[in-house]
């Protein structure tokens, strides 16, 4: 899984402090890179510790750093805890257009967020 042929996806994994697993991230790029999805998955009881925030933190620099214009994902409209700390990191939230369960949130990089 942290190893991919497609130079457009890139994981990224969480160990806790005694070597265990306790999150997955993947982000992956359209073919021109101008915008990454960005998709976490944290271990239930490693949850509201500030993991997700950190993995949010690094995969927006990581993918600023390969000149991506924007990073989004998107989220159960349920899922507030993520859209909060999306929010609070500079993601704007819309519906999605197709179905009124679920939200899009995205976040401009680089110069674009800037100006």
């Amino acid at each position: 899984m942290t190893r991919s042929d497609d130079a457009h996806i890139h994981n990224f994994v969480a160990f806790s402090t005694d070597g265990m697993l306790i999150a997955v991230a993947t982000l992956a790029s359209d073919r021109a890179d101008r915008t990454g999805e960005v998709a976490i998955c944290i271990r239930a009881d490693r949850k509201h510790l500030g993991v997700g925030w950190e993995l949010l933190a690094h995969i927006s620099k990581y993918a600023e750093k390969l000149g991506l214009e924007a990073i989004e994902s998107i989220e159960s409209r349920e899922n507030r805890a993520a859209i909060e700390v999306e929010r609070d990191m500079g993601f704007t939230v819309t519906t999605d257009p197709d179905d009124a369960t679920l939200v899009l949130v995205r976040r401009e990089l680089g110069a674009r967020a800037a100006g």
